[in-house]
């Protein structure tokens, strides 16, 4: 809100009304929150038929990943102890087989065990099955999101309005900002939530005028957001980089005070080694480049004395130098971390994003997996319609606009200013201001008949979606995990595809050769040796590789196979191919270096059940989209002709 300072100068700047935080608008917010719980609660029902399906067939809808997370939660719960349980974890056996790993250092799965320990205390087993608590506990987290929001907005605004169109907006486009209700055990569905709340607990750190004791309590609170955003997602040293590169720029441009800079900073970093020493030390945490910028930041800026000092050329230039070697510390310590600790759990990502902004073409199977993603390919141009639909696109691209220049106005009148004793008193005297809240975050308004057409929409359209009713259907995989319980030993050990294996141990327990959680150099490794089974490899080959890995059974799925959902190039048939030097199935270009394959794709040949498959491999499960197989075990003297 524009507002005059005095009356000889007017004076432009962004600051606000202010206004107590109101009952009946708390409610509001808290209102808004429990809507968008309920809202997800019920599309997940009616989009599965969730009450009245099967146990298994609940199992089943945890897709991927979330399942393998998921399974955790139930091993807990199936534990004699809280104590056996949390020890079965630390030497778990039967994610990898032929390993013994610590699930707690490797995977962010915390919430799983907090839960289990909550539903074994709390005196609701009798009316709450387990599936539902943890599902009920993850859509309530929206509830906090909604309300962060809420309370970001009107911490910005200083009007209840601006928070009740921030959850309205939430909610209306739901497509565009949340998967939970389909995807509920993604770590993201767990951490976000506490990452908004962290912005809020930020927001009104950064306000002026804030006594020090309420400095103090709310960075406490930034601090166990923080935490619980970091202990909750293993990407979550991705976001704070972003955010500390945030809050490096607002320090250059002079937009926030040092001892809010290294309190942020710190906030960060504290959160972060909690985290590591929880996970029993993970190296991918001390490796990360959130960590080294940090360090390079704060190193930096307490060696480089009279940075904000001089006239606009000058300190223009200190702060491209200042810039310059903060990033070139902060590369080298990271370089440097990482050798030392040996680390590659998370190259995958870096070879990724290298590819994916286009700095050389690439044949590595992990980077090319993610590159042949939908949901790491470029926004859909009718996500802009979506949002235009609803009245978003336009009022944000306009309040951001203003926003941005007024930033760049307020940011050229701070480097203009020399900082002496006198400092104060200049920035009082600018004719461009902005509060460090505002420039942290974007402002959220609007005007009341948008409000009101908002809720009239969200009669139109949610109410479609909840009175729309679906049910779960997927009989091919609930035979395969039903024999699987029946006719397969306990300690049986699996090969196939990342995301069936991952519901084969939460539906049956058995132990697995590889699974979906990738942030492991030998799991990735060990996943493209498994995967041969899609390539064309001879029998031999593939069996060996099978072997050693411990594996008892494949299981080989048609979707896979005879993959048409990806362009040609990003089938996983062809991802292999090229990985291994051959040329693609069907009609299009190869490069150059590709040669033909000397034996036929493993998947299709195996049916044919001929030698030397048959001699190696016996069919012992079929249906219309999966085929069983169990391996064959060689004789010694076939061992000693094939060696080790």
């Amino acid at each position: 809100m524009m507002a005059v300072r005095r009356e000889n100068n007017v004076k432009f700047t962004v600051t606000s009304i202010a206004a107590p935080l109101e009952t009946p608008s708390k409610q509001l917010g808290i209102s808004l929150g429990l809507l968008c719980c309920i809202y997800v609660a019920t599309l997940h029902e009616n989009d599965l038929w969730f009450s009245n399906i099967k146990e298994v067939e609940r199992e089943i809808s945890f897709r991927t990943e979330c399942g393998l997370y998921y399974s955790y939660y139930k091993q807990m719960l199936k534990a004699p102890s809280i104590q056996q349980g949390l020890y079965e974890l630390i030497h778990d056996n039967t994610t990898e087989s032929k390993r013994t790993i610590n699930i707690l250092q490797r995977m962010n799965i915390y919430q799983e065990v907090f839960l289990s320990i909550l539903y074994r205390i709390l005196p609701i087993q009798t009316y709450l099955e387990p599936i539902y608590f943890y599902i009920y506990t993850v859509f309530a987290l929206q509830t906090v999101y909604v309300i962060a929001l809420f309370i970001t907005s009107w911490l910005l605004s200083d009007s209840w309005l601006a928070g009740a169109l921030s959850g309205v907006w939430y909610i209306l486009n739901r497509v565009d900002t949340t998967r939970v209700e389909f995807t509920i055990s993604l770590r993201e569905n767990w951490s976000i939530p506490f990452f908004a709340l962290q912005v809020a607990a930020i927001t009104c750190y950064l306000r002026p005028q804030l006594k020090p004791i309420h400095q103090r309590v709310v960075l406490w609170l930034v601090f166990v957001s923080t935490f619980c955003f970091c202990l909750t997602w293993q990407f979550n040293q991705f976001v704070l980089l972003v955010q500390a590169l945030i809050i490096f720029t607002l320090d250059c441009l002079d937009f926030l005070t040092k001892e809010q800079v290294v309190s942020l900073y710190l906030m960060q970093v504290l959160s972060l080694l909690l985290v590591w020493l929880l996970q029993f030390c993970n190296s991918m945490i001390l490796g990360s480049l959130v960590l080294s910028f940090i360090v390079s930041a704060l190193f930096i800026k307490h060696f480089q004395t009279g940075l904000k000092t001089g006239g606009f050329v000058i300190r223009v230039g200190k702060l491209a130098l200042h810039t310059l070697l903060v990033l070139t510390l902060t590369f080298t310590i990271n370089y440097s971390a990482k050798k030392i600790l040996q680390l590659k759990s998370d190259e995958h990502i870096f070879k990724f994003i290298k590819a994916k902004f286009g700095f050389g073409a690439t044949r590595d199977f992990d980077a090319s997996l993610y590159l042949c993603e939908e949901a790491f390919g470029l926004l859909p141009l009718d996500t802009f319609e979506r949002l235009a639909g609803t009245v978003l696109l336009y009022p944000y691209l306009c309040t951001l606009s203003v926003l941005f220049i007024l930033l760049l106005l307020v940011a050229l009148s701070n480097l203009s200013t020399n900082g002496s004793g006198q400092a104060s008193k200049e920035k009082e005297d600018r004719t461009f201001r902005m509060r460090p809240d505002v420039a942290y975050n974007l402002l959220h308004t609007s005007s009341d008949s948008t409000m009101l057409f908002f809720f009239s929409l969200l009669t139109q359209q949610l109410m479609e979606e909840i009175s729309e009713l679906r049910e779960f259907y997927d009989p091919d995989t609930v035979e395969l995990m039903e024999w699987i319980r029946l006719k397969t030993p306990k300690r049986a050990v699996f090969a196939g595809s990342m995301q069936l294996l991952a519901g084969i141990k939460l539906c049956t327990g058995r132990v697995l050769t590889n699974h979906p959680h990738y942030e492991d150099q030998a799991l990735r490794e060990r996943t493209r040796q498994v995967y041969q089974i899609y390539a064309r490899q001879s029998a031999e080959e593939v069996h060996k590789v099978l072997c050693s890995v411990g594996a008892d059974y494949i299981v080989l799925e048609d979707s896979i196979c005879y993959e048409r959902r990806h362009s040609r190039g990003c089938r996983l048939r062809d991802l292999l191919d090229l990985a291994n030097g051959h040329i693609m199935d069907g009609p299009g270009e190869n490069e150059p270096d590709l040669i033909l394959a000397t034996h036929p794709r493993f998947c299709e040949a195996i049916k044919t059940d001929m030698p030397p498959y048959s001699t190696l491999f016996t069919r012992v499960f079929k249906n219309k989209t999966f085929h069983v197989y169990k391996l064959k075990k060689l004789k010694k003297k076939n061992k000693a002709e094939n060696g080790p």
